[in-house]
């Protein structure tokens, strides 16, 4: 617990450090072009989707690292088809996310993995407009593909935030989760944050190992919905 506080205090001071950089609209639109770009590959299969933050993204690590691309190296290893698409953002906050979301609905996405909101808590967005662009976010995909399988990535905020903040951020995952008929991954986070060696120098974002852990931690909730 006290590697977990350590590790959000960090991330806190390090967001704000980079906050000016990633309001770059060039930067931010060449990162947004590199990710269009990524489901402009794919195959006439099954599209998963991970559609996130730089957690996703594999943030400071190669693209094949990131726990995404691990996914699709297990669902490749059991002869599934399926398409991973990686459509990590790094800074992405959940207004981001819905503003960038038509693109998205270009695609036919059979499961939807959203991994947003902890830049969101970062900068002490209200809990209430986070969750309402979270809700739009499903509402869209959904409405766009009546048959895709919603899963949620939970996280959490330091206690520093205050006691009421901290535990209605993160409330409001599993109820997303159960207003949408949606699957949860508790924690994206799970074994991996505060923990020095499974992260990076910034002690914010995974290593290669924590995002095999990362990998573990989304499969076990994601592999009963391919099989």
């Amino acid at each position: 617990m006290r590697n977990l506080q350590k590790f959000y205090v960090l991330l806190w001071s390090l967001i704000l450090l980079s906050c000016g950089d990633r309001t770059n609209q060039n930067e931010r639109s060449s990162s947004i072009d590199e990710v269009e770009n990524r489901v402009e590959t794919t195959t006439e299969t099954g599209l998963i989707m991970f559609y996130g933050t730089s957690l996703t993204a594999g943030l400071g690590l190669e693209q094949e690292q990131a726990y995404p691309a691990l996914i699709q190296k297990k669902i490749d290893s059991l002869d599934l088809p399926y398409q991973v698409v990686n459509a990590g953002l790094s800074g992405e906050t959940t207004a981001g996310g819905r503003s960038r979301l038509d693109w998205v609905l270009n695609q036919d996405v059979d499961v939807f993995v959203l991994e947003l909101g902890a830049n969101d808590g970062l900068r002490g967005v209200p809990v209430e407009e986070s969750k309402r662009n979270l809700q739009a976010i499903i509402d869209a995909v959904k409405e766009n593909n009546p048959d895709v399988k919603i899963i949620i990535a939970g996280m959490q905020m330091p206690p520093n935030f205050g006691r009421e903040y901290t535990q209605n951020f993160s409330n409001m995952f599993p109820e997303l989760a159960e207003e949408n008929d949606a699957l949860l991954i508790p924690f994206l986070l799970e074994n991996v944050g505060g923990v020095p060696e499974l992260n990076q120098r910034d002690g914010i974002h995974p290593t290669a190992e924590g995002q095999r852990i990362m990998a573990e931690t989304v499969w076990n909730v994601l592999e009963p919905e391919l099989q």
